[in-house]
């Protein structure tokens, strides 16, 4: 008869055995036919990450790590990470090809967004955001808000709009006249929380004063929750973070619900998205009120944090850009005359017909969509469940089966792809996007706004702002870079063009993560009287 301890040897030894080959299938067998960096049998592709963000510059976007990895690897049209057991596989699609058919799968309404990724903005979305909704369910929400972002009903809230803007170009005006450096990205992100507010509530956050409305504090505070690096930790590495984020959004909900109550008494009277979603709603029952309540959440948190990115960096391209500046200034002088002065062109607007001068500025158009290219946002995480069979064919001729893992399509490397994009891939070109001239791009290959049934909703209200903003603001000042990016001078003091016909700068601008993405220094800039 055998002694104890040799007994737990040997069990101890048959353990170890089965648990090193499951390991051994899971990090080197399972996956090997995608295209991937070597992975390691304890870390999977956690140590390869850790590697190349490491040699990014400061608090870049992870994005620029995977794009380096990918880089690595030839650029395949996907690449695998075993992230086991922080988060859930991934793969990273660099190819428009496989992202159309990601879109145009056989699953409902292509796939769902990954659970964990919006667990974590539960607070700030909602649980039941349409933003992570699936099937049925996503579908009847569509239907219901759909009505509220109709490009006709949009333009009826231009003067909303346009008050907003005015307040932006009032501080303009102060910080011109006193040569002070300011954030770009938090002065549009102000504006952008006032448009969204009077839009979608019927109500005046007053963002850009002094003295915001405590709803406005609150949800600053709650938003200001996930601007930290540990954004991706589970909650019980941060309790006093979740606890906070939870009393916020305690807060904020309650405030919401009494609005809606408001906007339902008054019926017809406000034209704002919430009072056109209440229509034909007789009772609002506790679950239509958490229901609202969750769309209005994301709607705030999407609306402004696109929509002033996007500002940012439109004006920073054209700030070291002078042909586009001309262009974009030559275009606004041909539609609303040589008065530049923000009342002019706001009498232009409000005139009988006036708004559809919006949908006469084609090169300004481009610019807005050539900087969504260049500095997108975010990208999009979807997730098919296992044996719901997502599978792709990469333009390689493998075929993939993507069930289980997150499939996260890379727009800034979808965006940036030099076969798509050719030798200007990275660089400023608005002209791209002109009639005539984007016939040679493929549709799929622009996805800023996401396209296919789950695209973004509120895209047309974000293109309606940005116009209006660079219709007033453009020929009213000259915006110049300051720190990071910043144009190098000559010995007269004056920029450099390079060969391209953009500024050299200092060093150059990149994005970091703040939920979404964001320059990196909030676009510090100096703006003078053109």
């Amino acid at each position: 008869m055998l002694a104890p301890a040799p007994l737990f040897v040997a069990a101890g030894v048959l353990v170890a055995s089965y648990l090193y080959r499951k390991l051994y299938y899971k990090r080197l067998k399972q996956y090997a036919n995608f295209p991937q960096h070597p992975p390691g049998l304890v870390l999977g592709h956690l140590g390869t990450v850790d590697e190349y963000v490491r040699r990014q510059p400061p608090k870049a976007h992870i994005d620029m790590a995977f794009a380096a990895m990918r880089d690595a690897l030839g650029r395949p049209s996907v690449m695998f990470m075993d992230l086991r057991p922080l988060s859930s596989c991934m793969v990273a699609v660099g190819s428009y090809e496989v992202a159309e058919q990601i879109i145009s799968s056989q699953l409902p309404y292509s796939p769902g967004k990954v659970p964990e990724v919006w667990k974590l903005l539960e607070h700030l979305a909602g649980p039941r955001s349409i933003l992570s909704a699936k099937g049925e369910e996503w579908k009847a929400l569509r239907k219901r808000f759909n009505p509220g972002f109709a490009p006709q009903h949009l333009l009826t809230l231009l003067p909303s709009i346009l008050d907003k803007v005015s307040q932006f170009l009032e501080h303009l005006d102060t910080y011109a006249r006193t040569g002070e450096e300011f954030s770009l990205q938090s002065r549009a992100t102000d504006l952008t929380f006032d448009i969204i507010g009077r839009v979608a509530l019927d109500f005046d956050m007053d963002a850009q004063t002094d003295n915001p409305t405590e709803f406005m504090r609150q949800y600053r505070a709650l938003i200001e929750t996930y601007l930290t690096e540990h954004l991706d930790l589970p909650w019980w590495c941060t309790p006093l973070t979740q606890w906070k984020r939870r009393n916020l959004s305690k807060w904020v909900r309650h405030s919401l619900r009494r609005m809606i109550h408001e906007r339902h008494s008054e019926g017809l009277s406000s034209r704002s998205i919430l009072s056109m979603s209440l229509q034909g709603i007789d009772t609002l029952t506790p679950d239509v009120v958490d229901v609202t309540c969750d769309q209005i959440s994301s709607f705030l948190f999407a609306g402004h944090d696109t929509t002033s990115t996007l500002m940012s960096w439109a004006l920073y391209e054209l700030s070291r850009t002078p042909h586009a500046l001309s262009a974009v200034r030559a275009e606004s002088d041909s539609l609303f005359g040589p008065d530049s002065s923000p009342d002019a062109v706001r009498e232009c607007l409000l005139a009988p017909g006036g708004e559809g001068l919006l949908n006469r500025m084609p090169y300004t158009s481009a610019v807005i969509k050539e900087t969504l290219r260049l500095w997108p946002p975010a990208g999009t995480s979807r997730m098919s469940m296992p044996g719901e069979g997502l599978t792709i064919r990469t333009p390689e001729g493998a075929d993939l089966c993507l069930d289980g893992m997150i499939v996260y399509q890379v727009h800034s490397i979808i965006q940036r792809d030099p076969a798509v994009f050719g030798d200007t891939a990275d660089r400023f070109v608005p002209e791209r996007w002109l009639q005539g001239a984007d016939e040679k791009i493929p549709t799929g290959a622009f996805r800023a706004f996401e396209r296919g049934p789950r695209n973004c909703m509120g895209q047309e209200l974000a293109n309606i702002e940005a116009r209006v903003l660079l219709a007033l603001a453009v020929r009213r000042y000259d915006f110049v870079k300051v720190g990071t990016g910043a144009p190098v001078l000559d010995d007269a003091e004056r920029p450099i063009l390079n060969e391209h016909g953009q500024y050299q700068v200092t060093s150059e601008m990149y994005q970091t993560r703040q939920v979404t993405s964001k320059p990196i220094d909030g676009m510090m800039m100096e703006v003078r009287f053109a």
